[in-house]
């Protein structure tokens, strides 16, 4: 499902127009990047968690070149579901049906 898809669905869903449901879609992503730039995690209730994990530094190889290569300390933005969220999909028919 792409966001198209999403909006699309929203707006049938709830009848509002679709230029109204694309700028708050796009608002809520906005303020959920802004956000967790600036270092602050989201939480959703019964939804899930927008957080930002920290990775140590570490050594990797370059198998190209064959050289040690460093990587800093930095932080990358992950999603964690919460526990209704993921009861939900666990229990649900049709993922049952693809598996």
């Amino acid at each position: 499902m792409t966001k198209a898809d999403v909006i699309s669905e929203i707006s049938e869903q709830t009848g509002i127009d679709k230029a109204d449901v694309t700028a708050t879609v796009e608002a809520f992503f906005t303020v959920v990047k802004d956000s967790m730039a600036d270092g602050e995690n989201i939480y959703v209730r019964g939804f899930g968690s927008f957080v930002n994990k920290k990775r140590a530094k570490k050594i990797a190889r370059n198998i190209s070149k064959n050289t040690a290569i460093v990587i800093d300390e930095h932080f990358v933005p992950s999603f964690k579901p919460s526990k209704v969220f993921v009861e939900k999909i666990k229990s649900s028919n049709k993922i049952k049906e693809l598996v």
